[in-house]
């Protein structure tokens, strides 16, 4: 079920628990995208879903990596009532990203969250999170470049590098300052579902779903000359997920041989051109049990999955849940799965 009930007239809180040297881009970010959520539906609809606050573990001025300050009015009470807690980098020397361990205020402040709360970290913020004890037995991610110090600092973690964010349940964390945003989306997405996810992504003009991890951001040690693109097999792509897209097909339509196209393709999306097409599909029938009536078996032959039971199985790969659950989740009275 949703963590955030649609039927409540009170938004979801989301804090935000910025520290000294907190970056910018981070904090407008998870201001923009859940400030712009908007019920789409009943007498509600147009309402905010949810009720952003910055707070800081001493009110105040709060100095950023910027040539500018914030003043933070707000104080850790705030995570008392936050649902969703979120942590976003700072490059100050006395914070867990340079030594694995909390500074006293922080510690006391992160005591304040409520149970049930879920918290998730943006970039670097999850050393915040390691050092607070809230990743053990998790898996994690944080910024590529951040990886090696992460692991000298909390060796018993499991680090991902890979993936853009994680998804635990009640912690989740992302890579770089732009992995905010899609683990921003990603939240809203698993809250009120993709329409809304789509509507805040296109009001923010981004993408609601972004393709591959963090190996598509790593330098290379030879650069490669890109004088093509396999953004228009992708296209094509696309507009056929209906039938079987082989891979011949997509090199061609890229005018690239097979070898070339899968490297061009790994190396622009981060992931191979079969796991690309299974995302998409995947996307592709989401947005279909949200929208429509269709059964499940119509809607697998819709994506180009052929059979229910393939879609069942894909569906549950990617999003841990089955079709009808979601659908019931997100939408509500459906035919029988």
């Amino acid at each position: 079920m949703p963590l955030v009930d649609e039927s409540a007239v009170r938004p979801h809180r989301v804090a935000v628990l910025v520290r000294p040297g907190v970056m910018p881009l981070e904090l407008g970010a998870v201001h923009q995208l859940f400030g712009t959520a908007r019920r789409q539906e009943g007498p509600a609809a147009g309402t905010p879903l949810y009720d952003v606050v910055t707070c800081t573990v001493e009110p105040g001025r709060v100095p950023t990596d910027a040539d500018f300050a914030l003043d933070v009015p707000h104080g850790p009470d705030v995570l008392d009532e936050a649902g969703t807690v979120l942590v976003p980098a700072t490059h100050a020397p006395d914070q867990p990203e340079t030594g694995g361990t909390l500074t006293p205020a922080l510690a006391t402040a992160l005591t304040r969250l409520r149970p049930g709360a879920r918290i998730a970290s943006i970039c670097t913020g999850a050393f915040v999170l390691a050092a607070a004890g809230l990743l053990d037995g998790r898996r994690a991610t944080t910024h590529w470049q951040s990886a090696a110090a992460f692991g000298r600092l909390f060796p018993h973690l499991t680090l991902d590098a890979e993936v853009l964010f994680t998804d635990d349940g009640d912690v989740l964390t992302s890579a770089g300052e732009a992995a905010g945003i899609d683990l921003c989306l990603h939240l809203i997405r698993r809250d009120h579902g993709a329409a809304v996810a789509a509507d805040v992504a296109r009001r923010t003009v981004v993408p609601p779903y972004r393709e591959g991890g963090q190996a598509q951001y790593v330098p290379h040690p030879i650069p490669e000359a890109h004088g093509t693109s396999t953004a228009p097999a992708r296209a094509w792509a696309l507009e056929h997920l209906d039938r079987p897209v082989p891979l011949h097909e997509l090199a061609a339509h890229a005018s690239m041989s097979v070898r070339t196209f899968t490297r061009r393709f790994r190396s622009e999306t981060g992931c191979s051109p079969g796991r690309w097409l299974t995302r998409q599909r995947v996307e592709r029938a989401r947005v279909l049990l949200e929208e429509t009536d269709r059964p499940v078996d119509a809607i697998a032959g819709d994506v180009g999955f052929g059979t229910g039971a393939s879609l069942r199985a894909q569906f549950r790969d990617v999003l841990g849940v089955s079709p009808i659950v979601y659908r019931t989740t997100f939408r509500g009275g459906i035919p029988s799965d």
